[in-house]
């Protein structure tokens, strides 16, 4: 099945473009994201501005971790000229990184870095302060509880580095303290913040996933404070989504519960403003797919870009929802 699912998503390129001198691949998590179609979208519009490059856009069907190793070595085998990678395990892809160096093939991340030890292995890093969307978050919820409370935590992949640093930045904001490493240590009463028992909640960026957590965590907890979740996964299905928060508007609507999710994506805006959720922090990712094609013909040339080069974030909240998005 592995081997079927890897040669369909090999098949799912951009159109190449016949006088293209560089073939660069953009490798998100999953194709079936909405927050990575922006990246891909970014992706072809570079490809339609630069006239020697060709973006091939490539990925697992779904949030697989070792099919997306499969096609970045499929990648390297291949011998493009460059790689843009997501990685969903970090650890795991930078082993299979070494591999792209050995065979002289530049290599960025977007959206999500390897681990520190790993560093070397990309020549930059283009995306979101992942620790700041963690801080934003907690910020969002503390105020509306600047008394503390009771709180889960909800995330992706648990070896995902960048939902990592989203965590620590959330649990070191809320708790006024470093918990050291990412993702940091459940907070357990610290600056009057506790995480309940059964949280964080892994989704390994399954919707079906995150908002069936979501729903058991609220019915199972009544008197939960906030629900902080570091994944636009938690909203990307919106009926589904808006039938697990409904039950619990008034409680929002009263300052007694607060829902607070990462990334703006259009039925995410909608929901807040609809009062079916309190916060969001909103990454870039049309930027992200965007630059990562400039930045590999960069490297291609010679050049040396900055590392890291950060997007940018936009904070959400129910009284600027409408104006929060730039």
């Amino acid at each position: 099945m592995k081997r079927l699912l890897t040669a369909t998503a090999l098949v799912m390129l951009a159109p190449v473009m016949a006088s293209a001198d560089y073939t660069f691949a953009l490798v998100p998590k999953a194709m079936n994201n909405p927050f990575f179609d922006l990246a891909r979208d970014g992706c072809y519009k570079a490809q339609e501005e630069l006239a020697d490059v060709t973006c091939e856009y490539i990925g697992p069907g779904e949030h697989t971790e070792l099919e997306q190793i499969q096609i970045v070595q499929d990648l390297i085998t291949k011998g493009v000229d460059g790689i843009a990678v997501a990685p969903s395990n970090a650890p795991a892809m930078g082993k299979v990184l070494k591999a792209a160096v050995d065979a002289g093939i530049p290599v960025i991340t977007w959206d999500s870095d390897l681990l520190p030890e790993d560093k070397g292995l990309r020549t930059t890093y283009v995306g979101t302060n992942n620790y700041n969307i963690g801080v934003h978050l907690a910020e969002l919820v503390m105020a509306r509880h600047p008394d503390g409370g009771t709180i889960c935590l909800q995330t992706g992949g648990a070896a995902a580095a960048n939902h990592n640093e989203r965590l620590l930045g959330a649990r070191e904001t809320l708790a006024g303290m470093e918990l050291g490493d990412p993702p940091g240590r459940p907070l357990a009463g610290d600056n009057g913040w506790t995480e309940i028992s059964g949280c964080p909640l892994i989704t390994n960026d399954d919707g079906n996933v995150a908002v069936q957590g979501m729903t058991d965590i609220l019915a199972a907890n009544p008197d939960l404070t906030a629900f902080l979740s570091t994944g636009a996964f938690t909203q990307w299905f919106d009926n589904a989504y808006r039938n697990a928060a409904e039950p619990y508007k008034g409680k929002m609507d009263a300052g007694e519960l607060t829902i607070v999710v990462a990334d703006t994506l259009p039925m995410q805006l909608a929901q807040t403003k609809d009062g079916l959720g309190n916060g969001l922090v909103g990454q870039r990712p049309y930027e992200m797919g965007y630059k990562a094609m400039y930045i590999l013909k960069d490297i291609a040339e010679g050049k040396t870009p900055e590392d890291p080069i950060y997007t940018g974030l936009d904070i959400c909240n129910n009284d600027n929802v409408d104006t929060c998005v730039n």
